[in-house]
């Protein structure tokens, strides 16, 4: 499947982290990445927007969807996107991680 667009998400910081969106399908390759699954609708101006469902990082994105441990709560909330910031940098990753969890208080990760 080929990537759907870009979308910038900001963590509480200010920072302003630019993500690749994919179905929820989509199968990965072994990258180290944070991700956002989403909710992604049409907006009143024709364009795309995303509820954050779940933040989270990894060293292998592959590995991380073959089962994940919240996939019941993705599907309760009619996730439809992943969204992927590649960052091979574990200390980066937990960072950029933590700047968007406390900004957008993802349903899926309380």
């Amino acid at each position: 499947m080929a990537r759907i667009s870009t979308v910038i998400f900001q963590g509480r910081s200010g920072n302003r982290y630019e993500f690749d969106v994919w179905p929820i399908d989509q199968d990965f390759n072994d990258v180290g990445t944070v991700y956002a699954v989403t909710l992604r609708s049409e907006n009143n101006q024709g364009g795309y927007g995303h509820d954050i469902i779940y933040v989270g990082q990894t060293d292998d994105l592959k590995a991380r969807f073959s089962s994940h441990h919240k996939a019941s709560c993705f599907t309760r909330h009619k996730a439809n996107c992943i969204c992927t910031h590649r960052d091979n940098d574990e200390d980066s990753r937990l960072g950029k991680e933590s700047d968007l969890v406390d900004l957008h208080k993802p349903v899926c990760n309380y």
